[in-house]
């Protein structure tokens, strides 16, 4: 929910274990406790969705039995599959565009012992139009981050598990022709289109594909890798590209609010106990003022479902 810096200051002092999300300016001036958190300032909060320096969103855990928290460079991020608890839930948090996060995003779905722990979070990020460093808070302390990941590890009670969904509206187009890479990387120069090399920047202005996502189908459930850039003949990522894995161009969506809608319904989620969702969902999806209920959080400049995602809106249940 989003919250006044007193409110959260308050239920920081009473000892409840939170994720905040806000403008760093207010991040900065709460107390120290049982809490991590990151900047955004923009959210979809319950009245709809929103953008504001003056607010921040508060999801209070108090079904943990346990909680403790724990910081991590690019060296040690996958030291969270050994500190978590074995029946329990890691809220992790990376700084757009770090090292760390990099890390996460390229090596995450080769770590097996990470589908074992239940782990969701987000990437922290910033006004996209006056560009700050993005950061991440131990809460613990009271220190910020740019360069390291926040993780919280929350403990489950006994017969509850933690059960973590996406909410994409993007699928490969099976008429479009099968895309290939050479290695796990967040930027491309050259890839291979049904078997023949190409130059990914030049393919991408030939198809005029505007905002549509690259889109593999992992045992059907569809993961998208958006278009962050393409200068220079280098195409930047918003997530890496995976190799072996075979990318298709998603198929047009001829209203994205609409099917955003339509897909948010279906999904069907009772209570999540935590969900973000993607800036540029938040962006094409017209999703300023609108509810997406029951889903609210903040609004991502990545979202994590074990591995990284974008695009996508992710929520985590506790069943």
């Amino acid at each position: 929910m989003l919250v006044t810096l007193d409110m959260a200051a308050g239920m920081i002092r009473e000892g409840k274990a939170l994720q905040i999300a806000a403008d760093d300016s207010l991040l900065a001036q709460l107390p120290t406790g049982n809490w991590i958190g990151g900047t955004t300032p923009y959210f979809i909060a319950e009245e709809g969705g929103t953008f504001t320096k003056d607010k921040l969103f508060v999801n209070e855990f108090d079904f943990a039995e346990d909680v403790k928290v724990a910081v991590y460079g690019k060296y040690n991020v996958f030291q969270i599959v050994e500190d978590c608890f074995d029946n329990g839930l890691t809220m992790l948090i990376l700084p757009y565009s770090s090292k760390v996060a990099e890390k996460y995003a390229k090596e995450a779905p080769d770590v097996e012992e990470l589908l074992l722990h239940p782990t969701v979070g987000w990437v922290a990020g910033c006004d996209l139009n006056a560009v700050t460093e993005t950061k991440v808070y131990d809460g613990t302390t009271g220190k910020s981050y740019t360069d390291k990941a926040v993780a919280m590890f929350l403990k489950l009670p006994e017969g509850k598990t933690a059960v973590i969904n996406i909410v994409n509206i993007f699928e490969d187009d099976k008429n479009d022709p099968v895309i290939t890479f050479p290695e796990n990387t967040l930027e491309v120069t050259k890839c291979r289109v049904d078997g023949k090399e190409v130059d990914f920047a030049a393919y991408i202005r030939e198809k005029n594909v505007d905002m549509l996502p690259l889109v593999a189908d992992y045992n059907g459930v569809f993961i998208n890798v958006s278009i962050k850039s393409n200068e220079n003949g280098r195409v930047g990522l918003y997530a890496p590209v995976f190799k072996g894995i075979e990318y298709r161009f998603a198929k047009r969506v001829d209203n994205y609010a609409e099917e955003f809608e339509k897909r948010i319904s279906a999904a069907g989620a009772g209570n999540p106990v935590f969900s973000c969702n993607c800036i540029l969902n938040f962006l094409y999806g017209n999703l300023e003022g609108k509810k997406t209920h029951p889903y609210a959080g903040p609004v991502t400049f990545g979202e994590i479902a074990y591995q990284l995602l974008n695009q996508t809106l992710t929520y985590c249940e506790i069943v």
